[in-house]
């Protein structure tokens, strides 16, 4: 790729993305742009404008993308119930297909030959990031330095970063010892200690939450209105989807809810531990299910519980541009159209229960045929009769011809 005069690098600022550009410039005598997305991580990211500027960059996109990220991507894999392995609420995955778009856009403006990005060759994010930049420009260059330099350990890479006179902020104090990933939707932390299963992360760890029994005494109720599968107001005030999202991560963290520790099946073939907070995202699928509970048919809320785990994996594994995701994604969300109503849930020492919902206009929950007491005629129990003697027919069947 000896040709290449333009690539646009995902870019944070931090040590391994401040060497990749550096090494780009020189393995590849290239231009640099450079993109830094704020999705809601909560950090300052103008430093990384200037970090960039020093390293003669010209062209220096840092984006604010929170709004974008909950409500194209993190919302509609929500009206979906997604969870990966059973657990997984999919943080970092969601996070990948809207950068990798924004690259491939900015790759568009700026006449850039490829992208670059700082995922290594063992996790999931190299797929995710490539996979999007194909679907989306299938002539792309993708440059990952990860899998093409000897770079393979934070010794080498501070290392280059000191002979090459890139500055690295070193943090007083201790060092976090973990690997981390933040957006709206989740902190994730992966490495050192917890790369022994069997070692309980230190309480210092956790950002956005407070331990279970540390939280009040006292419970949280929130009311939550739900329209055509998405939440738009939080105890009757009207919000954006970003906005809903950073309000249930400071409520529910501080009452110790979202945090997850789990051993998961990575895509290319390895199991990794990780742990994660998602707030927002705990109270959301327990919410939506609930609202679901009361709003959607029997069978179409089967069938998208039998479809999840495709949907799931597909998120997980780097395809949300494909076609069969897309195909999903249409089938799920034809199924929020009558999604609407209230939830309201009690937040308590790590704890999301639901205590009530309700849909004036699209409650399937009939009382007069549900009820214990008296339905005035709106049930007739009798015609249970015939349809279990139906349904046991096969069984009936066989069992007299093999007894």
């Amino acid at each position: 790729m000896s040709d290449i005069k333009k690539v646009v690098l995902a870019y944070s600022g931090g040590l391994d993305t401040s060497v990749i550009l550096k090494w780009l410039q020189d393995v590849y005598s290239c231009e640099v742009v450079t993109f830094t997305a704020d999705l809601g991580q909560g950090e300052e990211l103008e430093p990384a404008r200037s970090k960039a500027q020093a390293a003669g960059v010209r062209e220096i996109y840092i984006d604010d993308l929170r709004e974008e990220f909950a409500r194209d991507f993190v919302f509609p894999m929500f009206r979906a119930n997604t969870v990966y392995e059973g657990e997984y609420l999919l943080g970092t995955s969601i996070a990948r297909p809207l950068i990798a778009k924004r690259l491939i856009e900015i790759a568009n403006e700026t006449g850039a030959d490829a992208v670059s990005h700082g995922a290594t060759g063992k996790g999931n994010d190299q797929v995710r990031f490539e996979l999007g930049a194909y679907a989306l420009r299938p002539d792309i260059r993708i440059i990952a330095p990860w899998r093409e330099w000897d770079l393979n350990s934070r010794q080498k890479l501070l290392a280059y970063a000191e002979s090459h006179g890139i500055p690295v902020e070193m943090k007083k104090g201790k060092a976090s010892p973990y690997s981390m990933d933040a957006n709206l939707l989740h902190i994730s932390y992966e490495g050192r200690i917890l790369e022994d299963p069997w070692a309980e992360p230190e309480e210092d760890m956790w950002r956005w939450s407070v331990a279970p029994e540390q939280a009040p005494d006292l419970p949280v109720y929130l009311e939550l209105t739900y329209r055509q599968g998405d939440i738009v107001a939080i105890d009757g005030e009207a919000l954006s989807p970003a906005s809903v999202m950073a309000r249930l991560n400071t409520i529910a963290g501080a009452n110790g809810v979202g945090r997850l520790d789990i051993v998961e099946n990575r895509y290319v073939g390895m199991k990794s531990r990780g742990c994660y907070e998602t707030p927002a995202g705990t109270v959301m699928l327990k919410a939506h299910r609930a609202i679901e509970s009361l709003t959607l048919d029997r069978e179409a809320a089967h069938l998208k519980d039998e479809l999840m785990p495709r949907y799931a994996s597909l998120i997980y594994n780097g395809y949300w541009w494909s076609p069969e995701r897309r195909l999903l994604q249409t089938l799920i969300d034809e199924s929020q159209q009558y999604v609407n109503g209230k939830v309201r849930v009690k937040l308590y020492k790590g704890n999301v229960m639901v205590v009530g919902r309700s849909s004036e206009t699209d409650s399937l929950f009939d009382e007069s045929i549900a009820t214990f007491e008296e339905d005035g005629g709106a049930y007739n129990q009798k015609d249970a009769e015939g349809f279990i003697r139906l349904n046991a027919l096969r069984m009936r069947i066989a069992a007299k011809k093999r007894r």
